[in-house]
Parts: structure tokens; sequence; C-alpha cells
């Protein structure tokens, strides 16, 4: 073997836990003539993907160790992240990392490249080296502020995450307390609609109000504008739908258990661009499950025209190929990254570049049980991502925002990563935003003119014509369905 820029010595495996008690594993890597130390351990998904690496094998972390050849990788160059996932890939040749998990591959490759970092005197991010010419840039924090789906109890919202970033901080600081200042207001907001509310918060920190997925989105918009005049930081507004928990493949619908709604899978599209153009989204993620191309493909026509970044998540897991397989079709124009998706360290920097070659923004994420690591800072930064979606409250959150304060402040002419403005206004900003949140149980069907019509009576959402999507022939009466639907 040739000689190695910085040669593996030694690497242990542990049992370890997530901030909110799943079961995973952590590595130290050491490396080098004076034996750098790197340690890292994985985080785990609650709403998995189908598609993504196992997260332990059957028997857990303590038959992922049992598996594991530790000496596969004495001497591979632990600042080459693709070196180490050719000698993780030796141990493991599975698809999915089955027989030792995608946390422990996340584990030694990740801990591999803090030790490298060590030993070189340079910072991790800078080994990653992915942001191209422009240089690195601070990315936007993206935070969940209130939240339902598989991350929050029963009677929160049926839509997973309801999320806030700032559009044009000046630093790091600024766009972090502009975050905690939402979710802040967000908490009295809840206590003004709900005195009895116990302040309960979902895995990533959210609150986990007892209420429909309207009336939730509408209070967050109401905070994020308040934050947004108090701080004179345009805060912007997304959702993650998380679709594919929504999604019963065997009737064919997206099932909102709570709000009793089962829409069909145009349907399903049509409520989540009327949310965006009521009230100016510009992010919006896995809208649709985890297996639909082409439905993703038709509404990112949609968000390019409005200047909404459509994110993907489960539906390309942070795998190079599924990637290709959407620039094929042009579905999204963003894609989520989280390194133990892929596994590896390496894999996941080979669908960052491909994200890159391919024009997709990327947005690093955290997982739902995430650990008290900050590593994911230098991921996002090191990739060129444009969003790090990190939450805003606890502690293995903080952790990586303030990595990001650390690596601001050892770059002192770093710049911050920006989103350009929405290519038209939303529909918040010229009508009320007073809407009716709960209507009787329904099913919507294709043949059905969209959500409005006999839905907006319901109190469902009235229907926005979008990109050219034709759902409905007559504009005169789809305005009077969304104004059916929106009370000045």
């Amino acid at each position: 073997m040739p000689k190695s820029a910085v040669p593996i010595r030694e690497v242990r495996l542990r049992p370890a836990f997530t901030g909110r008690g799943d079961e995973t594993v952590e590595a130290e890597v050491l490396v080098g003539a004076s034996g750098s130390r790197g340690r890292a351990a994985a985080p785990a998904g609650a709403s998995a993907g189908k598609h993504e690496a196992v997260h332990l094998p059957p028997g857990g972390s303590a038959a992922a160790i049992a598996k594991f050849d530790a000496s596969r990788l004495v001497g591979v160059d632990a600042s080459d992240p693709r070196a180490v996932t050719e000698a993780l890939r030796s141990i493991d040749p599975t698809p999915n990392y089955s027989l030792v998990g995608g946390a422990t591959a996340y584990a030694v490759s990740v801990a591999a490249l803090e030790a490298a970092a060590a030993e070189l005197g340079r910072p991790m991010h800078e080994l990653i080296g992915l942001y191209g010419e422009g240089g690195p840039a601070i990315p936007l924090p993206l935070g969940n502020v209130l939240g339902g789906g598989r991350h929050a109890g029963g009677g929160a919202p049926d839509l997973q995450e309801f999320l806030v970033f700032p559009e044009n901080p000046r630093t790091p600081i600024d766009a972090i307390r502009a975050n905690l200042r939402v979710h802040a207001l967000v908490r009295r907001g809840i206590e003004k609609r709900d005195p009895t509310f116990p302040a309960g918060r979902g895995d990533e920190g959210a609150w986990a109000p007892r209420m429909g997925s309207l009336e939730a989105l509408e209070l967050v918009s109401e905070a994020a504008a308040a934050a947004s005049d108090e701080l004179g930081v345009r805060i912007g507004l997304g959702i993650d739908a998380a679709a594919s928990a929504l999604w019963s493949p065997s009737e064919g619908v997206y099932v909102y258990r709570r709000e009793g709604r089962r829409l069909d899978p145009q349907a399903q599209a049509s409520f989540l661009e009327e949310l965006a153009d009521r009230y100016g989204l510009r992010y919006l993620e896995d809208p649709l499950h985890e297996d639909d191309f082409d439905g993703f493909a038709e509404m990112t026509r949609w968000a390019r025209a409005r200047g909404v970044l459509l994110v993907a998540d489960d539906l390309v897991v942070t795998n190079a190929s599924r990637l290709e397989r959407a620039a094929a079709v042009g579905a999204a124009n963003g894609a989520i990254l989280k390194v133990n998706q892929a596994g590896s360290l390496g894999e996941a920097l080979s669908f960052a570049a491909a994200c890159r070659a391919r024009g997709y923004a990327i947005v690093a994420s955290h997982r739902s049980g995430d650990t008290w690591d900050p590593h994911l800072a230098h991921v996002a930064v090191g990739t060129g991502a444009l969003m790090m979606k990190s939450g805003v409250v606890g502690g293995e959150r903080i952790a990586k925002l303030m990595e990001l304060l650390r690596i601001h402040e050892s770059n002192p002419g770093i710049r911050m990563s920006a989103l350009g403005r929405r290519g038209a206004p939303g529909r918040h900003a010229l009508l009320g935003r007073k809407i009716i949140l709960e209507g009787r149980p329904r099913e919507v069907r294709r043949d059905d003119r969209g959500i409005g019509g006999q839905a907006a009576a319901a109190g469902g959402p009235g229907v926005d014509q979008g990109a050219g999507r034709h759902r409905h022939k007559d504009r005169h009466d789809r305005e009077n369905q969304v104004h059916g639907a929106v009370h000045s």
C-alpha cells in the first residue's frame, strides 16, 4: 500500500445513544505519528426513507461492532473520505450497509476526517472543500419551530415540520437569533390560543401543540412576521410535509388522520401549492412520496416559477444514483444531504458533488434523533450547502449552530449564504389571513375539482391553478373558491 498522508492507526467502536435515546454507534479513530484522535457518533432518523442505509443490523450496536473488522482501516488515509469508504465497503459490500449498519459507516468515516483535520491542523470543512471557486460560505440555518407527524405525539399537526430561516442575515449570530425569536413567539402564540398548553416539544425541539396543519402554519406565519419586524431580518417560511409518512400505497391517497383529509397525488400537490402561494412559502420539502419522481418534476416547474426551493429528501436519500434519476426528469431543485442516509461520509460527498454538477441546492441536515457532535456544520460549509437544517433549540441542535459561529470566527472574511427574493408575492400579501381551519372528513379524487369547490365549502383551502396544472377551466370559479376559504 502506498504511504498515506494521514494513516489510520486504530479504530475503536462502542455502543452509544442519541439525544432521543436511539441506540447507535460511536467511533474513535487514531491517526498519524502523533496519534491525533477523532470521535463521532451517528444520528438516527424517525421518518427514515426505505431507500436509505440501514441504521443498525438485527442485534443492534453489539451485532454491528462484532461484525466490524477494524484491521481493514489500518493504514488508510484518514484525510481521504473516499479511501475510507472503500475500506468500509470491503467490510460490508451490501448496498445499504445491512451487515454493520450505516451508523457504523457514518461514525468511522466522520471520526477519521476529524482525526485527519487535527493531525494536519486544518478544519474539517477545508478538507472536504467542495464549495467551488467562490470559496466557503456560512449556510442559512433552517429550523423547525412547530412540529407534528412522526416527530410529535397524537393531536399535533399531520404535516411534520413548520420551518423558518433568515433570508438576508448579516452574520450567523443574527441568523441564529432570528430563528430563536420565532421559536419563542410561536410558544406565545400557542399559549394565547390554548392557555392549557403544557409546553410540549417534539423530537427536534419544536413545539407540538394540539392543532391542525393550517392553524399551525397561520401561527408560525404570524410569529415570523413579528420577529422580522422586531429584528429587521427577513424571515422565510417552509414546510417539510414528510409525505411518505402520509402516503397509503394500498389506497393511493395521502391520509391526514387528524384533519380528516384523504388526498390523491394531484390533490396533495394542489393543497401544498395553495399553502405556498397563500403564505409565501420559500421552502417545501418532501411534498410527495419517496417514489413519485414524475409528480416531483411537475411540482418543480411550479416551484421554479415562484422562487420556491422544492427539496427532495426521501426521494433521493443522499444517493447519487437516485439524484441522477431525479435530475433526468427535472424533479426538485434542492436536495437534503444526510450523511447517515448514504452511510459513509465519502458516499455523501459523492452525492454533494452530483448535486453541484446538476445545479441542485444542498441542504445539509440533522436527524430527529441526533447527537452532541458538531460535524454537520463542517459538512454544510465544506459542501457549499445553501442551508443547514439543524433545529433551533436543544443541546444536540445548538452544538451544530455554535460550530457555525466558530467557523465564522476563524474565517473573518467568510460570507453568508443568501436566498434570492421570491419571484411573485405570496397571496397572503393580498388577501386576509383568517381561514376556516377544520373541515369535515372527505376523500378527494382526481375527478374532483381540486380541493376547492366542494372541499372549500367543507373548510379546505382553495386551489391555485399554479404553473399550468390546468385543474380548473374557469378562473373566475377558482378565485371564488379561494375567497371562500380565506376570510378578510
